[in-house]
């Protein structure tokens, strides 16, 4: 099978990680970049409150959501753009946590996608000093990027594992989580339950 799967990063606005003010994809089929996009959230009220420790790491601002697609209203494109992709993330576990807690905050549904983790692969098939995402995208040849721009991010990512399936000689996404020693992951989505529909009761009397 190819190399197939969609990368993803996120960027939230405060500790929350329901507050996704940001994201960034990348598709990759047969082991090349074919599409990318990013565009900005405005996070779902109650979670909407930027931190300027955020701030600082990723440039954004209030103003800067303003006018964007809120949690709800871009799923949609999400979802689309990776369709039944694995995803793939650098500390994977964060974005997905993202993804879902987002979902919880606004009622949608959250999309059970199934995940590996480039921190995770890269640990195991890269021998660093530091495994953040400049200093592993630079072993793998992915160099001078925006580090927390979430496209470019987003970018970094699939350039790593293109590069770990190169060096284990595979070409499947699920190959090389085997490879690396690493799981599949799926975002555990608590099923709903249906609503019992009320049961049509006779009147009591009779209206002449």
């Amino acid at each position: 099978m190819p190399l197939d799967f969609t990368a993803i990063d996120f960027e939230t606005a405060n500790s929350s990680n329901a507050s996704a003010c940001a994201v960034g994809l990348t598709r990759v089929r047969g082991g090349e970049v074919v599409a990318t996009a990013g565009w900005l959230i405005q996070p779902p009220p109650g979670h909407d409150v930027f931190f300027e420790l955020n701030t600082r790491i990723h440039g954004l601002r209030q103003e800067d959501v303003i006018g964007a697609k809120g949690w709800s209203e871009q799923l949609d494109d999400l979802a689309a753009f990776a369709g039944a992709d694995v995803l793939v993330a650098h500390n994977a576990g964060f974005d997905m946590m993202v993804i879902k807690r987002a979902c919880e905050a606004t009622g949608d549904q959250c999309p059970p996608y199934r995940y590996v983790c480039s921190l995770q692969v890269a640990r195991k098939l890269y021998q660093l000093d530091s495994y953040r995402l400049p200093s592993v995208a630079a072993a793998a040849g992915f160099l001078d990027f925006p580090h927390h721009d979430p496209s470019a991010d987003a970018l970094a990512c699939a350039h790593i594992m293109i590069d770990a399936a190169r060096r284990v000689g595979v070409d499947d996404i699920g190959a090389l989580a085997e490879a690396a020693g690493v799981r599949t992951s799926q975002i555990v989505v608590p099923v709903r339950e249906p609503v019992p529909a009320l049961p049509v009761l006779e009147p009591l009397f009779a209206i002449a």
